[in-house]
């Protein structure tokens, strides 16, 4: 019978906890870096410089 390696690896939650840490520190960067765009409740509004149709421009 073969002898087990001594060292069987890195543990599955070492791996997942590496990869949830990685994926915020991403998350973050792109927040501070504004690489997403402008977020929030005025994104979806038109701009002022659009008007709706039959509206006048003060």
């Amino acid at each position: 019978m073969a002898d087990p390696p001594d060292y069987p690896g890195t543990p599955r939650w070492v791996k997942v906890s590496g990869i949830i840490v990685i994926a915020l520190v991403l998350v973050i960067a792109a927040l501070f870096t504004g690489a997403g765009g402008p977020h929030g409740p005025g994104r979806h509004l038109p701009s002022s410089s659009v008007t709706e149709p039959g509206m006048r421009q003060p």
